[in-house]
């Protein structure tokens, strides 16, 4: 019979000790989505209806490209960071490892290339 502690039993057993980072990732997030997607939804618009030329114009300004490229970087880091949660809760082993690098390089693909047309677009 081994005697042990409630802590020694315990011991290594707890949380993984990045919660709070997470959490706190996650709550700036929401907070800059706050600001940042009615922005995007009044600068969407504004440029909307236009012709080729019109459009490209609007988006040769700096409010809007900026506007627009914070929201995409945003949502997308948001996104995946919400995808990991749900990846980690459900796909475990090398196929939830798999699936993370998976939901990573994508999230990082459609980041480089909504930027890329962004400023194709902007220049």
């Amino acid at each position: 019979m081994r005697f042990l502690t409630d802590r020694k039993r315990a011991e290594g057993l707890g949380a993984g000790g990045t919660g709070t980072h997470h959490h706190w990732q996650m709550m700036v997030t929401s907070i800059l989505l706050v600001v940042l997607v009615p922005a995007f939804v009044i600068t969407f618009g504004l440029g909307l209806g236009g012709t080729y030329e019109e459009v490209l114009a609007y988006y040769s300004r700096p409010l809007p490209a900026i506007i627009t490229g914070l929201t995409l970087v945003v949502v997308v880091i948001h996104l995946m960071r919400e995808t990991q949660v749900a990846v980690e809760d459900y796909v475990h082993g090398i196929a939830g490892k798999l699936t993370l690098i998976a939901v990573q390089a994508f999230s990082y693909t459609l980041i480089a290339a909504g930027l890329f047309a962004l400023v194709k677009l902007a220049l």
